[in-house]
């Protein structure tokens, strides 16, 4: 561990303090970064007593993240007036197969996000934060759809993601076997995990000649 994460760590709450720090940090770049080549969050909060995670659309803005889903459901209507809640994104890079099943892992770069979670209410943010998230997806999308409708915004639910602390875990490179192990006959190594766009297909009711917008190979580009 750093002197840097050292003293950031004896200034944190024990529930986001890293417990083996050999392949963690504080390094809120490293997150950033992270979080920009993510598509999923997973979100976790309490809904009646009992703690719920669900796969959310997101997105970052500056040290906020935004989900958004129906104003009806529970992580929306149950999170509005500022609760403690978490979200979690990893992206996945390999799987490390060692030569004792001990030995395997994959090799990832994770972000865990602690922070308070609250309604937005203002519309301006709400459009921004739409916005936001569709283009996270598919870069510059906002502006190729049509204008949103009222009753589409008033059935949307936005919620505010404030990052008050947020910790990484990357590992990387091929297996640590024991001693005893090296050079024996048993395969080991690193199996590449790849996340890239195909391409992409028309709906059956595209006018045919219709060309695919430019946010199409945008993502294909970010996320290859």
């Amino acid at each position: 561990m750093s002197s840097l994460d050292k003293r950031q760590a004896a200034s944190l709450p024990r529930y986001a303090k890293i417990r083996q720090m050999n392949r963690g940090s504080y390094d809120r770049k490293l997150a950033h970064e992270i979080l920009d080549a993510g598509l999923i969050a997973h979100c976790g909060f309490i809904s009646e007593g009992r703690p719920m995670v669900i796969p959310m659309a997101y997105a970052r803005i500056e040290d906020r993240l935004y989900i958004h889903g129906a104003s009806t459901t529970r992580i929306i209507k149950d999170n509005a007036e500022g609760v403690t809640a978490s979200a979690t994104v990893t992206l996945l890079d390999g799987l490390v197969a060692g030569r004792s099943a001990m030995h395997h892992s994959m090799n990832y770069r994770c972000v865990i996000v602690h922070g308070t979670a609250h309604l937005v209410t203002d519309r301006d943010e709400q459009i921004a934060a739409l916005t936001a998230i569709t283009d996270h997806m598919l870069p510059g999308r906002w502006d190729e759809c049509r204008e949103m409708l009222p009753k589409e915004h008033k059935a949307t639910g936005v919620l505010a993601l404030d990052i008050e602390h947020a910790a990484t875990k990357v590992r990387t490179g091929p297996p640590v076997d024991d001693p005893i192990d090296i050079g024996t006959d048993v395969w080991a190594g690193v199996v590449p995990v790849t996340t890239a766009l195909g391409q992409p297909f028309a709906a059956a009711d595209v006018p045919e000649g219709t060309p695919v917008p430019a946010s199409i190979p945008a993502a294909r580009k970010k996320f290859a």
